[in-house]
C-alpha cells in the first residue's frame, strides 16, 4: 500500500477541458483515499505546440477544481536517460535509424488485415545506427529525414507494434531545455519511461489508449529492473459530452478562424471556460462522480451537466430581480412621490441568507415578454383587463398602453390593488396565476450581461464546421435592483425567473455577468 502512487500526465499544448476533469477527479481523489502521492507531470515532448502559458493555465484549473500534486515534473527532466534507454535499445539490436519518408512508413505499415513490410533499414548494423542516431542528436540531418524506430513486429494485428517511432527530428527552441535537444521522443517512448521512473504503480488513461497497453508493456520490458515497481496501465472510458467539442485540434481552429476569440471562452468547455461562465468546482465534481467511471464509451447529455450547477447555485446563489429587455410599466394610483422599501427572501433555500429590502415605486420596468396586449392560450402573464402580482409587492391590474410613432408599446397603463401588498394578510384572497419580477425605474442601474447559448446547434458535433451558432453570444444591456451594488467579482446570483449569473468584472460605471445556466432545463426539444 505504501508504493501506491498515482500521476496526472496532461500535455502542455491547450488549456483543460471537462474531459480531463474526470481523469483529475480519478488520479487526485484515489490518492486521497490511499493517502499515495499524486504526481502532476508534463508531457513536453513536442516543443511546436507548447508553451509556459498552458501550463500556468493548466497549474490553475487543478487548484481551482481543490487538488494539490504532491511533485511537479515534467518529460523533459528525463530526456537525458530516455536518450541513454534508446543507446540500450539499439545496441539491443530492437532499434534502428530509419531514412525513409513518413509517406513510405504509413504505406509500409499496412494495416490489421495485411502484413507490413520490413523497412530498407531495418537490418542495418547496431554500429551503423549508433553512428546515425548520435548525427540525428548533434543535429547533422533535416527535419523529416529521418527518426528512430523500436524494432518489434511488422505483422502484428496491432498496428501500434509495427515497428512504432520512438525519436523524430525538430530543431524547435523547447520551453524547458532551450536548444539542447533537436530530436525529440515520441509520447509512446515517454510516457511509460516516465511512469517507471516516478514509480507510478497505476497508469490511469482514457480507453483511447487501451490498444497502446501493449507498446507501453513493450518498452516497460527493454528497461525494467525487478527490484522497481512496474506501472500497470488500466484504461477508462473518456467523458464525452453532446453539443460540444475536446478535441484541442478543433478548439484551435476555433480560435484560429475567431469564431471564438480564446480557450477561456465560456462557449466552450475547457475549464478555464466553465469558470469564468460561473460553473463551480463543487458543481463539476459532482457531475464526474454523478456519472461515474465505466470501461463503456457513451455520450453524456450535456442537461446533466446543467443540472449539476444548477443544483449547486440554488443552493448558495442570493436572488435578485434584473430586468434584461424592459418596457416602462405606470401605476397610475400609486403616488409619484412615494417610494416603498419591500422585503424579499435571499434565498428561499437557506433561511441564514436573510432578507433585503428592495424600493418600490409608480415606474417601473418589467420584461417586454411578460405582457400581451391581446391574451392568447396558455400566456398567464399580464395582459389588458387581467391581474399579475408583482414579486414581493403588488398585485397589478393593466389597463391600457401608449404606443410611439412606429407602433411599438411605450408603456403600459396599469392600476395597483392597494390592500394586496405582498406578506400582508388579506380577507378575500385572490386567484393570481402569475408573479412577474420587476426593478423600479429611478432606483435601478445598468449592468452589462453576456447571454450564452449552446456553440453547436446539434448534439452530434463530428461534422462541427456546419453546426456552429451565429447567435452563440448576446450582449445585451439590463436592469438591476440597487442591492446589485455590493456585488464582487466572482459572486453568484439568480436573476429571478430568469437564470444564475456570475460576476465576471466590475470596471467604473460598469459591470459585466456572464449567464452560467437558464432556471429551468433548456435542452428537452433541442437535437
Amino acid at each position: 500500500m505504501d508504493k501506491i502512487r498515482f500521476r496526472f500526465p496532461p500535455e502542455p499544448n491547450g488549456y483543460l477541458h471537462i474531459g480531463h476533469i474526470k481523469a483529475i477527479c480519478i488520479n487526485f481523489e484515489l490518492g486521497k483515499k490511499y493517502k499515495s502521492p499524486v504526481n502532476l507531470r508534463f508531457d513536453d515532448t513536442n516543443p511546436i505546440v507548447e508553451n509556459k502559458d498552458f501550463i500556468k493555465s493548466i497549474k490553475k484549473d487543478i487548484i481551482f477544481l481543490g487538488f494539490k500534486w504532491n511533485i511537479e515534473s515534467y518529460a523533459s527532466d528525463y530526456f537525458q536517460k530516455l536518450y541513454e534507454w534508446a543507446i540500450k535499445l539499439i545496441k539491443e539490436n530492437k532499434a534502428y535509424v530509419d531514412k525513409q519518408s513518413k509517406n513510405k512508413i504509413q504505406f509500409q505499415r499496412k494495416n490489421p488485415f495485411e502484413i507490413g513490410i520490413h523497412s530498407d533499414y531495418r537490418n542495418r548494423s547496431i554500429d551503423e545506427n549508433l553512428y546515425f542516431f548520435e548525427k540525428m542528436k548533434n543535429g547533422f540531418f533535416k527535419e523529416g529525414s529521418c527518426v528512430l524506430r523500436a524494432k518489434i513486429n511488422m505483422s502484428s494485428s496491432n498496428m501500434n507494434m509495427r515497428d512504432p517511432i520512438m525519436y523524430r527530428i525538430l530543431k524547435k527552441k523547447h520551453h524547458r531545455t532551450g536548444n539542447k535537444w533537436c530530436i525529440y521522443p515520441t509520447y509512446d517512448w515517454t510516457h511509460g519511461q516516465c511512469d517507471y521512473i516516478e514509480q507510478i504503480s497505476h497508469s490511469l488513461c482514457s480507453l483511447e489508449f487501451e490498444n497502446r497497453r501493449p507498446l507501453y508493456n513493450w518498452f516497460l520490458d527493454q528497461i525494467q529492473d525487478s527490484k522497481k515497481i512496474r506501472p500497470k496501465q488500466i484504461e477508462f472510458s473518456r467523458l464525452n459530452l453532446s453539443h460540444t467539442i475536446t478535441s484541442k485540434r478543433k478548439i484551435q481552429y476555433l480560435i484560429e478562424k475567431k469564431i471564438i476569440p480564446s480557450w477561456d471562452d465560456p462557449r466552450i468547455l475547457t475549464v478555464s471556460g466553465l469558470r469564468r461562465k460561473g460553473y463551480t468546482s463543487i458543481a463539476l465534481k459532482n457531475f464526474i462522480h454523478k456519472i461515474g467511471v465505466t470501461k463503456r464509451n457513451n455520450v453524456i447529455d450535456i442537461s446533466s451537466l446543467e443540472f449539476c450547477i444548477r443544483e449547486h447555485l440554488n443552493k448558495i446563489a442570493p436572488r435578485v430581480m434584473v430586468v434584461l429587455h424592459p418596457i416602462k410599466l405606470i401605476i397610475d394610483n400609486y403616488s409619484i412621490n412615494t417610494t416603498e422599501w419591500m422585503s424579499a427572501e435571499n434565498n428561499p433555500e437557506n433561511s441564514n441568507f436573510g432578507n433585503r429590502k428592495i424600493p418600490f415605486s409608480k415606474f417601473l420596468y418589467i420584461e417586454e415578454n411578460d405582457f400581451l396586449e391581446k391574451q392568447e392560450k396558455n400566456f398567464f402573464r399580464l395582459c389588458i383587463g387581467k391581474e399579475v402580482r408583482l414579486k414581493n409587492a403588488y398585485i397589478i391590474k393593466a389597463n391600457y398602453i401608449i404606443k410611439n410613432s412606429k407602433g411599438k408599446i411605450k408603456e403600459i397603463h396599469c392600476t395597483y390593488d392597494t390592500k394586496s401588498k405582498s406578506g400582508e394578510k388579506i380577507k378575500e384572497k385572490k386567484r393570481i396565476k402569475s408573479t412577474l419580477h420587476w426593478v423600479s425605474i429611478k432606483h435601478s442601474f445598468p449592468i452589462v450581461i453576456n447571454l450564452y447559448n449552446t456553440l453547436f446547434l446539434k448534439s452530434n458535433t463530428n461534422n462541427f464546421h456546419t453546426c456552429i451558432n451565429p447567435k452563440s453570444k448576446d450582449e445585451i444591456i439590463g436592469y438591476a435592483e440597487p442591492s446589485l451594488k455590493k456585488a464582487k467579482i466572482g459572486n453568484h446570483f439568480q436573476f429571478q425567473r430568469i437564470g444564475y449569473f456570475y460576476v465576471e468584472s466590475i470596471n467604473v460605471n460598469k459591470m459585466i455577468f456572464n449567464k452560467t445556466a437558464s432556471i429551468k432545463n433548456q435542452w428537452d426539444n433541442k437535437n
